[in-house]
């Protein structure tokens, strides 16, 4: 792992903290290797349940580093060998950064994005990429490629209409506006907004109920509300009848029908 990004854990939570407040957590080379790595580990380790993305300072993240390409370094996140050529630009986008978002595609574990600050372009893309949203009612929100001449290159074209709607997508995508938390609550871009200072203890709670509850069962409607965005009505409930024979037989769900029955709380949640 990289300086630019911790990777930390307790208990079944881990949390990638993007870790270049002096930059706004702009991306550098070494942070999005990190992000993979540290993404891949998450997907891959059976004890850890849940994700959780912040960012460290006044930040969430502030995208590509606009001074580094000023310098001629390209997208940064983007370089490859080969350099700023279109090939090199194409290449390293899909070897390095795109990879994030094809490789949380894989996991059926949540991640929710607590976005501390300002989430502009790639930052942004990032936060629509996790599965939940909470927001600072400090953070700001922008898709702001066009003002820099560019196109959403980290999945901002694709996440964004999903959650929004197509034109007012559109509108954030083709005018590079900066909307406020409260305003990304309203349109659906963020699930919560907390006070700032609340913000990551109220986060942090929610992601350990999630850690704490029947995995089984949070990871399969994960896995089915996404496959149902692409799939027919007939093909989802196919799917899902499957999924219902199986998790019908396990341990969390006999649990779960005698708490009902005991008038108790399921003892998975660990509540008394």
């Amino acid at each position: 792992m990289s300086e630019d990004l911790l990777f930390t854990r307790v208990g079944k939570v881990a949390t990638i903290t993007l870790n270049r407040p002096d930059r706004l957590n702009a991306f550098s080379v070494d942070m999005i290797r990190s992000w993979l790595e540290a993404v891949k580990e998450f997907g891959a380790d059976p004890g850890i349940n849940v994700l959780v993305v912040t960012g460290a300072g006044r930040a969430f993240c502030a995208g590509g580093d606009v001074k580094a390409m000023a310098a001629g370094h390209g997208f940064v996140h983007g370089q490859t060998e080969e350099g700023s050529t279109p090939l090199g630009i194409k290449a390293g986008l899909w070897g390095m950064i795109q990879q994030i978002p094809l490789t949380l595609e894989t996991i059926d574990k949540p991640v929710i994005a607590l976005v501390n600050g300002d989430a502009m372009g790639a930052g942004c893309d990032m936060a629509l990429m996790c599965d939940l949203r909470f927001a600072s009612d400090k953070a700001r929100f922008g898709e702001s490629y066009v003002r820099v001449g560019l196109v959403p290159g980290d999945g901002g074209a694709y996440f964004l209409p999903r959650l929004i709607g197509v034109p007012r997508a559109l509108e954030m995508l083709w005018t590079g506006k900066i909307i406020d938390a409260q305003e990304a609550e309203r349109i659906g871009l963020v699930n919560r907004v907390f006070p700032h200072e609340e913000l990551m203890s109220a986060g942090m709670e929610f992601a350990e109920q999630l850690a704490r509850g029947p995995q089984m069962a949070i990871r399969i409607i994960k896995r089915a509300v996404y496959q149902g965005l692409s799939s027919n009505l007939r093909t989802s409930l196919d799917s899902i009848s499957s999924h219902m024979a199986i998790i019908g037989q396990t341990k969390d769900h006999q649990e779960g029908v005698r708490a009902i029955l005991e008038r108790r709380a399921p003892s998975f949640l660990g509540e008394e």
